[in-house]
């Protein structure tokens, strides 16, 4: 079969590999669509870092090369001894996290926080730049029949976003700043509307960004090359927003979402970050407000806790994942047309689909 393969920093190569053989508790998935993520785009611009250089990782085994691809659907077409829950033409997205089962973490229930946390497609176990993918059936999560291939390449990108907004503590009606609105941003502006939040406010740069947030459900758009995001928010929330969701990972984004945030509000860290970022730590002491980082979703065994419920929304449309999405390409694309073009900044682009 053929998978996009990763080597190394900005060398990404699509190849004839090896299809792995179903053992028991396994699954084959035919690919549907896979999304490519900002943390792919990491990887290919300044990496490795998920993925394992000198020594494999502790749970897959794997260290680079590595089929990449994290966020992705598929239909099973063959299933392992076992797997009762699953069969041939079962439609399902891939809960990618990989955990260790034994740490402090895992026993506690926090798979996703595991000290061994390593993600399919990022971490080795194979990934959805492929035609095929085989893997334990505990990945899979059953899609909705309401609930499109496409829709369920972003349920992996969806749950972060949830997750996110769970972590923030948002309470019904209060007021909100989110800071980037690529893809997670997205989704996090999404899922705090689902959630009940009041005023939603974006700062982003691009026009294009900021259009889709708008389509997302943001109230006020801000351009912080053209206004001060902090002057803007405070001024039209009265002192500050509840809750800041910093998901642009540079230091001035992070900066400005503590400068948001109203005395003992909160402040929610959702970006992965390529470097180390100094700021004023007053800045939390002065005005009591609290920051918390937040990290992928649940996961483990119970693979479909927090992508059930996107899935859910997903097929009752309080989630909508049109906005998200602006291209699709095949996987002969993946580096020119998927990588490089996101990473271009005059693009437009959001989400792209690579469709093997």
């Amino acid at each position: 079969m053929r998978a996009a393969r990763y080597h190394g920093r900005a060398d990404v190569r699509v190849e004839e590999v090896k299809s792995a053989s179903v053992g028991p508790g396994e699954v084959r998935i035919e690919v549907g669509a896979c999304g490519i993520c900002g943390s792919d785009l990491h990887e290919y611009a300044a990496g490795p870092i998920f993925v394992p250089d000198g020594t494999p990782h502790p749970v897959s085994g794997d260290r680079l090369p590595i089929t990449m691809g994290h966020e992705f659907s598929g239909v099973v077409r063959e299933a392992g001894e076992g797997v009762d829950d699953l069969a041939a033409g079962d439609r399902v997205a891939i809960n990618p996290i990989l955990s260790c089962g034994e740490c402090r973490q895992c026993v506690e229930g926090n798979y996703h926080v595991c000290d061994s946390i390593g993600f399919i497609g990022l971490s080795g176990g194979g990934g959805g730049f492929a035609e095929e993918f085989v893997a334990d059936a505990e990945h899979a999560v059953p899609l909705a029949d309401e609930v499109s291939l496409a829709a369920g390449a972003l349920v992996e990108p969806l749950s972060v976003g949830f997750h996110a907004v769970r972590r923030s503590g948002l309470q019904v009606g209060d007021d909100i700043a989110v800071f980037g609105s690529g893809p997670i941003g997205l989704s996090v502006v999404q899922c705090a509307r689902a959630a009940g939040a009041g005023r939603i406010i974006v700062s982003e740069p691009r026009d294009a960004r900021r259009e889709r947030a708008a389509a997302c459900g943001a109230d006020d758009l801000v351009d912080p090359t053209a206004t001060d995001a902090v002057d803007h928010i405070a001024e039209a929330t009265g002192g500050g927003v509840d809750v800041a969701l910093e998901a642009a990972g540079v230091g001035a984004t992070y900066d400005a979402a503590l400068g948001s945030a109203r005395p003992g509000g909160t402040v929610t860290v959702v970006s992965i970050w390529e470097e180390e970022v100094t700021t004023d730590p007053n800045a939390v002491v002065l005005g009591e407000r609290t920051v918390t980082g937040t990290l992928a979703y649940l996961g483990g065994p119970r693979a479909d806790e927090e992508f059930g419920d996107v899935i859910d929304m997903l097929a009752e449309g309080t989630l909508d994942p049109e906005p998200l999405i602006t291209d699709r390409i095949g996987l002969d694309g993946v580096v020119d047309e998927g990588f490089e073009a996101l990473l271009d900044e005059d693009s437009d682009q959001a989400k792209i689909l690579v469709e093997p």
